[in-house]
């Protein structure tokens, strides 16, 4: 399958063409915890976003600056993202759970003009903006307050009507972080032709999204998946995104599937896996439902069993990145092997390769690596070509995971060759926790690597050396994990610390996270 990039492109004029076709069809159906429904149509949705960029514009956001968007789920994360695409301003994600530190790196790495949060996030940025010179506009979608503009007063005056920038396709759009091994997190560049490769790829394919759906993808703002299946997925398709504002409960989860007419699902493996352990999963009837499908981390074979006895559906499972879109999957009306990550996308050439870059024969394990050539891969790493420069090897892009292809091209997950960590669908580096832990007086050294776990793939982990005069104890990992949870987004906090004497290191003096992990999954094993 050959795809090929129009010169010109901008996917809010796509959802446009969707509002001009359907003025009055939902496009984003929200639900609050406390059952209260809002719905936006297309033409609503539409004039909305129109307003935002005309009210942005009116603050001095242009084509080319660079926004950092921390909000959560909800109609608001749809309008701005439309209206700043509309602007052609870069869109930096951001989740709703960073922290100041984490806030002040991506402003200043972008660099970053403006920060729209809501109230939540408000004080974080505060403790931050005197240390972000580029930082010059913030708009919150709670109430104004000082320095900041709310977003209802800014837009009281705006025109419904706006001319979307005629951007080219290869114009910078999305400006995504993700951890890296070392360092801070790396700013991963997607241009504004990526939508049109990952509706051809993830939408259609995989997700197989029809205008007539009820889509709930039920990642949260601030993530690359985010903007792939409730954003991109979803309006790209015509079809209507359901929004759960509350928090993840298995059976809250359930209960939504059997009230609304929900046709597609795709959530993470932990949520499955939960879901999968309801008491009573028998008494759910989901009758909607017509395909699900799951991403993030390797799905257990005994949950898809599971959905696919009590529910007649297929879980079917997907691997992408955030530098690229769907690689390899169960795609609808193909045949599943349970257990494995499917196979590759018709439009990627996946193969799995030694040090060197060769290919290895079949069934045995290797980097799992892309031709560079691909349609949706990423422009590289913002500020950062040594980083760059390591993502690839000869003409492939090596995706930092390992696997083996069997005799009918399916590929099997077998690890990541770093060390990341990716725990419930968040991808956590081993720096940002060290370096959080290492700020902690008791604290002299520390290792944080992946301790497989049963319901989120697996969990943070963390070794501590600690000073001459501290002492282990229950209460010190308790303040050890507050500590963390204060200086980072708390998903990366270590679910589990143990103190040792030492740490395993090189004759260089690097710690062999690696050594740790081994030893971690050995214990898990026995």
């Amino acid at each position: 399958m050959q795809l090929t990039m129009p010169e010109r492109y901008n996917f809010a004029a796509q959802v446009d063409e969707w509002a001009n076709r359907h003025p009055d069809k939902p496009a984003v159906w929200e639900v609050a915890n406390d059952g209260q429904e809002t719905i936006v149509s297309y033409g609503e949705l539409r004039r909305f976003s129109n307003r935002i960029a005309n009210g942005l514009q009116s603050l001095g956001i242009s084509r080319g600056d660079k926004v950092l968007v921390l909000v959560p789920r909800g109609k608001e994360a749809y309008g701005l993202y439309l209206g700043l695409l509309k602007l052609g301003a870069v869109i930096i994600p951001g989740s709703e759970m960073l922290r100041g530190k984490d806030i002040e790196y991506r402003v200043n790495h972008a660099p970053a003009k403006a920060v729209i949060g809501f109230d939540g996030i408000v004080e974080e940025v505060d403790g931050i903006r005197g240390q972000c010179p580029s930082l010059t506009v913030l708009v919150t979608i709670g109430k104004a307050r000082e320095g900041w503009i709310a977003l209802t007063e800014l837009l009281g005056e705006q025109s419904d009507e706006f001319v979307c920038a005629d951007t080219r396709s290869d114009e910078l759009a999305f400006l995504s972080y993700t951890s890296g091994t070392t360092g801070g997190p790396k700013g991963v560049m997607h241009v504004h032709g990526w939508p049109y490769a990952h509706l051809e790829v993830a939408a259609k394919l995989w997700l197989d999204v029809r205008e007539e759906d009820l889509v709930w993808a039920t990642a949260g703002p601030g993530w690359a998946k985010w903007v792939w299946s409730p954003f991109v997925s979803t309006l790209g398709m015509g079809a209507t995104a359901f929004v759960y504002k509350g928090r993840f409960d298995p059976t809250a989860y359930l209960t939504l599937m059997q009230q609304y007419p929900i046709t597609v699902l795709c959530a993470t493996p932990t949520e499955y896996r939960l879901m999968a352990k309801v008491s009573g999963l028998e008494q759910y009837r989901l009758k909607a439902l017509r395909t699900a499908c799951s991403a993030g981390e390797p799905l257990n074979r005994e949950v898809i069993d599971t959905f696919r006895r009590v529910f007649s559906i297929t879980v079917r499972d997907g691997y992408g990145q955030t530098e690229n879109t769907l690689l390899i999957g169960t795609f609808a009306g193909m045949d599943p092997k349970p257990g494995s990550m499917g196979r590759p996308s018709p439009v990627v050439r996946v193969a799995i390769v030694d040090e060197e870059g060769n290919e290895v024969p079949q069934g045995s394990v290797g980097d799992i690596a892309i031709d560079r050539g691909m349609i949706a891969l990423f422009k590289g790493y913002l500020n950062d070509p040594e980083r760059t420069a390591k993502a690839f090897r000869g003409n492939w892009y090596i995706t930092g995971d390992q696997g083996r292809m069997d005799e009918d091209g399916y590929i099997w997950f077998e690890g990541r060759a770093d060390d990341i960590i990716i725990s419930g669908g968040y991808t956590i580096g081993p720096f940002e926790v060290e370096d959080a832990l290492v700020k902690h007086p008791a604290v002299a050294e520390c290792a944080a690597v992946a301790s497989p776990d049963p319901e989120r793939g697996h969990v943070v982990k963390a070794f501590v050396v600690l000073k001459q005069g501290a002492s282990p104890s229950d209460a010190l990992v308790s303040e050890l994990q507050e500590h963390v949870k204060k200086l980072t987004a708390p998903y990366k906090y270590p679910r589990k610390i143990e103190f040792v004497a030492d740490l395993p290191k090189t004759t260089s003096g690097k710690i062999r996270r690696v050594e740790l992990r081994q030893m971690e999954s050995n214990r898990m094993r026995t």
